[in-house]
């Protein structure tokens, strides 16, 4: 029998608080993230040399290594250096990098497969590099970008589960805390559980309109 108690009373409260938290990390870390990322990638698509080099850079060593590890050392191993943040600028700050790392690598891509000869039309029209990037390639990228992008938020959604390892309470830790006290991991980890496909539905359908609200016939796949 459902114990209605458990949940009204104990349960569903600490998880909206967590609810919170996560919301908290996933929107800004998503927003900044995709705007890093665009940068990024441009950067690693059109800057110069020495740029090119260390954004390969940035994107392979952030990429290469698991996102607990680099959580571990913004939070533990900076305070070394005399570097700290507190649990919740920890966890914001490795989720910013990570996404954005995987953003450019999308974004890059997409710029990319934009035809050279449109740049090269473009120049003979008297643009600058960065009029071209900005106003003839980008906009055409970005449909492109879209659905890579799309997927990275959803990753986000998920593995912002890791922010309680560094004592940010956000929605796995406040279930974590409950099923520790109470020991119902059951019951607990199927509420967080479908918090977490609540979320990740609801962004699925969000980008799905995005795709479908700047798709344009004839220009890629709907």
């Amino acid at each position: 029998m459902l114990d209605t108690a458990f949940f009204g009373n104990e349960l569903i409260p600490a998880l909206n608080r967590g609810l919170l938290v996560s919301l908290a990390l996933i929107i800004p870390a998503g927003s900044l993230g995709f705007v890093g990322g665009v940068l990024l990638g441009c950067a690693r698509s059109f800057g110069p040399r020495w740029l090119r080099r260390l954004g390969d850079w940035f994107t392979a060593i952030v990429r290469g290594v698991p996102l607990v590890v680099q959580l571990m050392m913004i939070y533990y191993a900076l305070p070394k250096l005399g570097i700290f943040f507190p649990p919740y600028g920890a966890a914001l700050t490795s989720f910013i990098l990570c996404t954005a790392a995987y953003q450019s690598e999308y974004v890059r891509g997409a710029l990319l497969s934009i035809r050279q000869g449109q740049i090269r039309a473009a120049e003979a029209l008297g643009f600058s590099t960065w009029q071209t990037v900005t106003w003839i390639i980008i906009p055409q990228a970005a449909r492109r970008a879209l659905p890579g992008c799309g997927n990275e938020i959803i990753y986000l959604i998920k593995y912002s589960s890791l922010a309680y390892l560094v004592t940010c309470m956000e929605l796995m830790g406040e279930g974590k805390v409950v099923a520790s006290d109470t020991f119902r991991f059951t019951e607990v980890f199927i509420t967080v559980g479908a918090y977490y496909l609540g979320m990740v539905t609801l962004a699925t359908f969000f980008l799905r309109w995005l795709e479908h609200r700047f798709h344009v016939p004839g220009f890629g796949a709907r």
